[in-house]
């Protein structure tokens, strides 16, 4: 009997890669000058971008349209200002996220005198020309312990606010639901996909330090049933295909502490 899901391995190493000095970058997807036609979109995802930002430098005052944007703080300090006024220095566990809409410019550059590592994640929005909105949400290390913690949901999704401050995920124009956890050694967890979930995305988290090479570091097992499994390390991901609603279980197989996001898409 044929599974009822796929996984696809994205390993670290084919993943695109920019080294400008002040810029570390990894790109999951077709991004600035990587171009890869068989990753380019996935569901309403479009940019998964594994940032490092030297101290003291960053991205000027640059413009975005038609894309929800979220940025996952890894460690250091990213101070975000934009055209809408907002002024703020993120943290580890802080999750920011811009409706572009109709049209919005910000600058994020690296704060203090350490390293930024976030993730700067772009999904395509339910409709365009949408008015440009921001929100801002925090998640303990704590909270993600063990479990999955829903961290970005679809505007419309029970519990989600549309406060710019509030409690819960932050809310997406996008079907698109982004869960993170950091997965003890020894440790598994089951993620039960939704009705209308057709797809999903894995990404393993760099976290031991930035590496161009063989993947290393943190190491999960992810399972889907009817001999569909993966091991990934750190910067590895695996593009996940569902046919009917599917348990999806992670192992941490390591050892090391493993950050990890999974992406639930339509």
């Amino acid at each position: 009997m044929a599974s009822d899901m796929k996984l696809v391995l994205r390993p670290s190493t084919e993943r695109g890669q920019a080294d400008h000095g002040w810029l570390k970058s990894f790109h999951t997807f077709s991004f600035a000058d990587y171009h890869h036609r068989d990753h380019s979109l996935f569901g309403a995802l479009r940019v998964i971008n594994e940032d490092r930002v030297a101290p003291h430098t960053g991205f000027g005052t640059h413009s975005h349209r038609e894309f929800e944007i979220f940025s996952y703080i890894v460690s250091g300090e990213l101070q975000h200002n934009d055209s809408m006024g907002n002024t703020e220095v993120l943290k580890r566990g802080d999750i920011q996220l811009t409706s572009a809409g109709t049209g919005i410019s910000h600058s994020e550059k690296a704060h203090g005198s350490k390293q930024v590592h976030f993730l700067q994640i772009w999904s395509l929005p339910y409709v365009s020309r949408l008015a440009p909105t921001y929100f801002t949400r925090h998640f303990t290390d704590a909270e993600k312990k063990d479990q999955w913690v829903r961290v970005v949901a679809p505007v419309n999704a029970p519990g989600v606010s549309s406060k710019r401050e509030d409690e819960g995920p932050a809310p997406v124009q996008s079907p698109l639901t982004l869960y993170s956890t950091l997965l003890s050694l020894g440790k598994s967890l089951s993620h039960q996909f939704s009705t209308g979930a057709t797809k999903g995305y894995i990404h393993v988290i760099q976290t031991s330090g930035y590496n161009v090479g063989t993947a290393k570091g943190a190491t999960i097992r992810v399972s889907g049933g009817g001999g569909v499994e993966a091991e990934l390390r750190e910067g590895d991901g695996a593009y996940i295909t569902l046919k009917n609603k599917k348990d999806l279980q992670v192992e941490n197989v390591g050892v090391d502490v493993a950050e990890v996001l999974l992406f639930e898409l339509e």
